[in-house]
């Protein structure tokens, strides 16, 4: 499972240790992932995603997964949450 936000695609991130004699040795910072199931009102439903704290924030803050899907942009998205994305857009059109 690779270790990358579905929602906003943040991954790992290199940096370095450094010691208090200024030693260097690189390192990952590795972002804080959560298994959660969030609510699609369109589809009425639950979806599984591995999302990031700080997407769960967003989502929580621009009102629920379908808006923040509404606004995210298509690249970031994985094919799970692409998916989703196209299926509530069709919902929301019918409508």
């Amino acid at each position: 499972m690779s270790r990358r936000c579905e929602l906003t695609g943040k991954g790992p991130m290199t940096g370095n240790n450094v010691s208090h004699a200024n030693n260097k040795t690189r390192r990952r910072f590795l972002p804080n992932l959560n298994d959660v199931s969030l609510r699609s009102e369109a589809l009425g439903r639950n979806i599984k995603l591995r999302i990031s704290a700080a997407a769960l924030r967003t989502v929580d803050h621009r009102g629920g997964l379908d808006k923040f899907l509404a606004k995210a942009n298509d690249a970031e998205l994985s094919a799970t949450a692409l998916k989703v994305k196209k299926e509530i857009a069709k919902v929301q059109a019918e409508a």
